[in-house]
């Protein structure tokens, strides 16, 4: 009984933590201060800080420079990390944070269950026809995170910039050239080759009052953000009482020995050792990270997403394969983009896209035709009285 419970509560907690980087708005000034946070656990919610001794790179990019991002620039608010810095001149910049890796061991139904919650299908289903869902891993992992941000009204060649990372998301062209409804390619590498077959997740949060385009080609309004929430995310990796953390305290693959008693495998948790998560009282579903358009790259590593809707886009995958390394049996690389798009495209800063002038109820061509016919008509009826 004991360890049915366990077990349960082991698939309660089974959520993870992705590593996104998040803005506001992304459209920002030239030359004014603004905000980066780094977010450690789903896209709505960061769960855990990341130290900054866990960053082997954090950059930025922009009028064909890159900047190394300083210790001083980094500051706390509650769970999410925030980068303060200051815009340089117009043009599309690209932010981005790599992380060291670290390792997790996990039991086979731990890892399984990981596999299956994070999208991880490729593997899960190696294992099946492998007859290896027996087999324990243990895994290293480590992240790297881009945003893309509009700064000013001109954009600039610097959205296709190469960070180096181990995997990463290229766009094959600018999206804040990109409207809603539009397609979008991108390019994703792995240690610098077109990483080919690989699943890829797209999603995004409306903004307020944002457009859709679905697919019977009808304009809609999306009064309220999207239901897609990735709240609770704190991926526990193990059916047993020791909670097993994807980052020791960030989200850890590692074990440490000390005397964690519930070892909760999480994503990426830099400050919070035993982290823990609440769940819905009356909810008896693990979360699952597979939600929006699942995507494969081709032959040349690229796939196309389709942009149908305002709001706040993000690719998220997660590349993991078997390590000859020893004492390692796989190895992952996760790797997110996030960048905004908007209905009829404005590049001011804070532009909420396009502007609808019948939206308040009387469209203004009306209004001309109205003025014009009664003008014309008082015109009339002045001549006609002067005879």
């Amino acid at each position: 009984m004991k360890k049915n419970l366990i077990a349960l509560m082991g698939l309660f907690l089974l959520c993870s933590h992705d590593m996104y980087l998040k803005m506001d708005t992304y459209f920002v000034d030239a030359n004014q201060q603004a905000t980066i946070h780094l977010y450690n656990g789903t896209f709505d919610k960061s769960e855990n800080v990341i130290d900054r001794d866990r960053m082997l790179d954090a950059s930025l990019t922009g009028n064909g420079e890159r900047y190394k991002i300083t210790d001083d620039q980094w500051s706390e608010k509650d769970s999410i990390t925030i980068l303060s810095f200051k815009t340089g001149d117009s043009g599309t910049w690209v932010a981005g944070v790599s992380t060291k890796p670290r390792s997790i061991e996990m039991k086979a139904d731990a890892f399984n269950k990981y596999l299956e919650h994070d999208g991880v299908l490729d593997m899960l289903e190696w294992r099946q026809e492998n007859n290896a869902l027996d087999k324990d891993a243990v895994e290293q992992y480590s992240k790297h995170v881009k945003t893309i941000f509009q700064v000013g009204d001109k954009t600039s060649d610097d959205w296709n910039a190469n960070l180096g990372y181990p995997i990463e998301f290229i766009p094959m062209s600018n999206p804040y050239d990109k409207h809603t409804g539009d397609d979008l390619k991108v390019k994703l590498l792995l240690k610098g080759e077109p990483l080919a077959n690989q699943l890829v997740y797209a999603d995004y949060k409306p903004t307020e009052n944002g457009h859709t385009h679905d697919d019977s080609s009808e304009h809609s309004h999306a009064d309220q953000a999207q239901g897609h929430s990735h709240e609770e995310e704190e991926h526990s990796h193990s059916a047993t009482a020791n909670e097993h953390s994807h980052d020791s305290g960030e989200h850890s693959h590692s074990h440490e020995k000390s005397n964690e008693a519930e070892h909760g495998h999480s994503h990426d948790h830099d400050k919070a050792a035993g982290h823990s998560h609440d769940h819905d009282k009356n909810s008896t579903e693990s979360h699952q990270h597979t939600s929006g358009q699942q995507l494969r790259t081709d032959e040349n590593g690229v796939l196309t997403m389709s942009l149908k809707a305002d709001g706040i886009w993000y690719l998220r995958t997660i590349h993991l394969a078997p390590s000859e390394e020893e004492g390692l049996t796989h190895e992952s690389n996760w790797a997110t983009l996030t960048f905004e798009v908007v209905h009829g495209h404005s590049h001011e800063a804070g532009a909420e896209g396009h502007v609808h002038e019948e939206e308040d109820g009387f469209p203004s061509y009306l209004f001309w035709i109205g003025s014009l016919l009664i003008l014309g008509g008082l015109f009339f009826w002045f001549n006609k009285k002067k005879e």
